[in-house]
């Protein structure tokens, strides 16, 4: 008998969620029905196929405005008033003093209410959430009004900056079971759940599907570019990689940047290579298909990503799995990935020093060993990074919550 789950997000589908649209495809390969439940729509051009296919099959709950709300809300009142006034209590406690202001968390409940709805009408027998926001806190409140077990993912570093306040143990403790993408995730949840409830905490990594391995390309490691793909923010570091690019300039380099991406840092960075003279050496793109990123990935020496906060970025397994090495920091659960000197090169977030130093190194590797590195990052990331075995790891742990 087929399963029937649902995925609820924050706002799906998105350019930057390509791991929740592998990890649903994968769990519908193994046989789930899985409804897809968003908040919101996206607010950026999606430029990927997938992408918009995933659109057409997502449910918004705030695609009718705000009023649409409160029709569910009196179902939920007069369904179980009893079950009603627990999840408003919840609500209450964990908005006090929380992340967000107390209206914010009546909101919530106001869509755990539409939520409630759309899993019973599904006949969903649970519900996974992915990042320990907002998102866990509407299923945790729509398990409270008669809704089905739940999960979360937790990435990082947005859940640890203020975990206290996104209450991150009391969503713990109310769910079936939560998931840390690395085991540096684990460690930080550690801190702060309850120990009694730590045996919930289970490693399941984002993953490639396999076709991601299938190219007949070979990187081009005679290449000068560097490729840096990311949000356009203040986590990622590129204006410390423009500032490295600077200093590369001024020591005679002959190399090109190819940033991929947008954000809110695009004008900044656009106004930098401007005022630096760095037209000729750095490019930026905008939001690419997944097709075009992967070219790009093997047109290039290296992908650079002077992270200053990560959870375990998703680009890094796609660049390895290009055969592409890496440039990044020793950062969150980067380090359980790349390998330096084996795969890559590990350098301290924050140094303009240590970052033009790699770079140089990366300039100046023979071909071969960029080879043989891109090589066996590949080879890392299939080993570590399947989207079908985190799948199966992932179903197995649904199937027991049931």
């Amino acid at each position: 008998m087929t399963q029937r789950i649902a995925y609820f997000v924050n706002r799906y589908p998105a350019v930057s969620h390509t791991f929740i649209r592998r990890e649903i495809l994968a769990l519908e390969a193994q046989g789930f029905d899985v409804l897809r439940v968003a908040l919101h729509g996206h607010n950026e051009m999606l430029v990927d196929d997938a992408d918009l296919a995933e659109r057409e099959k997502t449910h918004h709950i705030l695609s009718g405005g705000a009023v649409k709300l409160l029709r569910p809300v009196m179902q939920r009142l007069f369904k179980s008033p009893g079950r009603f006034f627990a999840a408003l209590k919840l609500a209450f406690r964990t908005g006090w003093r929380g992340t967000r202001p107390l209206p914010f968390h009546m909101v919530y409940f106001a869509e755990a209410c539409s939520l409630a709805n759309q899993l019973e009408a599904f006949g969903a027998t649970h519900v996974h959430a992915h990042f320990g926001t907002n998102s866990t806190a509407v299923v945790m409140l729509a398990r409270v009004l008669g809704g089905p077990p739940y999960s979360f993912t937790v990435h990082g570093p947005e859940e640890f900056d203020d975990p206290r306040g996104l209450r991150l143990g009391e969503k713990a403790r109310h769910a079936a079971f939560v998931v840390a993408i690395t085991s540096y995730a684990r460690a930080q949840l550690c801190r702060w759940v309850d120990p009694a409830h730590w045996d919930k905490i289970k490693v399941v990594r984002c993953g490639l599907e396999p076709g991601y391995f299938d190219t007949a390309d070979a990187p081009s490691p005679e290449s000068n570019r560097f490729v840096c793909i990311g949000r356009l923010n203040e986590q990622k570091g590129q204006l410390l990689l423009l500032d490295a690019a600077r200093e590369l300039t001024f020591r005679g380099r002959d190399f090109k940047i190819i940033l991929i991406g947008d954000g809110e840092l695009r004008a900044e960075l656009e106004a930098f290579i401007r005022q630096h003279e760095l037209q000729n050496h750095v490019t930026l793109t905008g939001s690419l298909s997944g097709p075009e990123v992967k070219h790009e990935l093997l047109h290039c020496r290296a992908l650079v990503l002077p992270s200053f906060a990560e959870g375990l970025p998703i680009v890094i397994m796609e660049a390895m799995a290009a055969g592409c090495p890496v440039l990044t920091t020793y950062v969150a659960g980067i380090p359980e990935l790349v390998r330096p000197g084996e795969n890559g090169w590990l350098i301290p977030p924050g140094s303009v020093d240590e970052l033009v130093a790699a770079m140089e190194a990366v300039l100046d590797c023979p071909a071969d060993r960029l080879a043989a590195m891109g090589a066996s990052g590949r080879q890392r990331v299939k080993e570590k990074h399947s989207a079908d075995v985190e799948a199966a790891k992932l179903a197995d742990y649904i199937k027991a919550s049931a």
